[in-house]
């Protein structure tokens, strides 16, 4: 009997082993990753995406530049209709309490990003600020591909995942266009290059149409900004992306009309 019972256990573990995959065999779902040969990005752009990279590994976001602030804004007064102006550093050197004074917008610009990563710091730097509109400008970086290769259909994903976490929150939705660029100058030599306008122009095409589709405000400050070449205004930027006080001042009651916009609507 003993022999029996043996045999059947022996039996059993050898047809488990047949049905069980070779423990050396290797698995894997994913392709292997790609290895990608760096571009020259010149002698101000390559040391500083050198020295940004290692700190994107770590928190790709950026979240870390905000979070003190963050955490030391108190929530919004009784009656008051606060606003985050999130983008990248078109935003950022955008000093809001000048050209709006007396206002509660909060500025949460970061020079350098693109769509996925305002997409990932959405939550704690506009989310959190219990704001009662966003005014999101973005994506003549996703073009440039400084950070990353984007297409026009990604950028449009990343658009339409912050609207969504917008909505769900209850907070109004302002999208600015994407401002023109110019190759004017010296310092502007490879703008146009590497955003070119069609790409823009697309962009905003799509941002007007989504915003009318949702039922979000579209601020244009691209028309106000754009020459008859297609290009930003001479005397507006002297780098071919970055307004000048010049250009703020265009934009800035752009942005007031379509906040009130938003903030009028039910």
């Amino acid at each position: 009997m003993m022999g029996r019972v043996a045999g059947w256990v022996l039996a059993a573990a050898a047809a488990a082993q047949m049905a069980a995959p070779a423990m050396a065999e290797h698995y894997q779902s994913s392709p292997e990753r790609r290895t990608v040969q760096e571009k020259d990005w010149g002698p101000w752009l390559g040391p500083f995406r050198a020295k940004l990279v290692p700190s994107l590994m770590q928190d790709f976001g950026e979240r870390y530049l905000y979070a003190p602030a963050d955490a030391a804004l108190p929530p919004p007064a009784e009656g008051e209709k606060r606003v985050v102006f999130l983008g990248d550093s078109i935003t950022d050197l955008w000093n809001l309490s000048s050209y709006f004074p007396g206002k509660p917008y909060v500025n949460r610009g970061i020079g350098s990003q693109v769509t996925s990563q305002m997409l990932l710091r959405f939550h704690q730097d506009v989310v959190a600020l219990k704001p009662s509109a966003v005014v999101i400008l973005a994506g003549v970086n996703d073009v440039q591909g400084f950070m990353q290769q984007e297409t026009a259909e990604s950028i449009e994903a990343n658009d339409e995942a912050m609207a969504d976490i917008a909505d769900a929150h209850h907070i109004r939705v302002v999208f600015a266009s994407i401002l023109p660029v110019n190759d004017y100058s010296e310092k502007a030599r490879d703008v146009v290059k590497e955003r070119h306008p069609d790409e823009l122009r697309a962009i905003n095409a799509w941002l007007k149409a989504f915003c009318a589709r949702r039922g979000y405000v579209y601020a244009d400050y691209y028309s106000a900004l754009v020459d008859e070449h297609g290009l930003m205004q001479r005397g507006l930027t002297e780098d071919g992306v970055h307004p000048l006080a010049a250009g703020y001042a265009r934009m800035a009651p752009i942005a007031e009309a379509a906040i009130e916009k938003a903030l009028a609507k039910r």
